[in-house]
């Protein structure tokens, strides 16, 4: 039986899909509110040209749309892929109650890789953090995709 938790981030996961079928870096989240989807996003930045188009941006701005509220004190929010600065600020700022990620960001997560702005409290929230929810499959996405790119820049640098 799955549990709600893996049931929400295996939408994050299918978000994360739709981006890696357009071929941004497949990273998904998904936004809950009383037991259901509110908002989602994938990564767009490539197709968009815009640096804040992440996951987490995009859901947060369709949950406040669907709420009518900036504030999502009571959402819980599900993403493939560890927050970095700017994801995790608009969380802080949005007051999102709760952060499930799924495969930790060596270079960019700062939700206790390489720092944790999340649980830092000089902030005036700080959500409850869950991480490593479905890492395998959530970093495993994340590995094909950059092991395809690798494998097609080798073979055009051979043609």
């Amino acid at each position: 039986m799955i549990n709600e938790h893996e049931h929400f981030m295996r939408a994050a996961l299918r978000e994360a899909e739709r981006a890696a079928e357009m071929g941004e870096v497949p990273v998904g989240c998904v936004i809950v509110h009383d037991g259901r989807i509110i908002g989602k996003g994938y990564n767009q930045r490539e197709s968009l040209q815009d640096p804040t188009a992440h996951a987490e941006v995009i859901a947060i701005t369709a949950a406040a749309a669907y709420l009518g509220s900036w504030r999502l004190e009571d959402t819980r929010l599900y993403v493939t892929l560890e927050p970095c600065p700017m994801c995790a600020g608009a969380i802080i700022l949005a007051r999102v109650a709760e952060v499930y990620f799924g495969a930790t960001d060596p270079k960019a997560g700062v939700c206790g890789t390489l720092m944790n702005l999340l649980e830092d409290e000089r902030f005036n929230h700080q959500p409850a953090l869950y991480p490593g929810l479905l890492e395998a499959e959530c970093g495993a996405m994340l590995t094909g995709f950059f092991q395809a790119i690798r494998a097609k820049n080798r073979q055009d640098r051979l043609n």
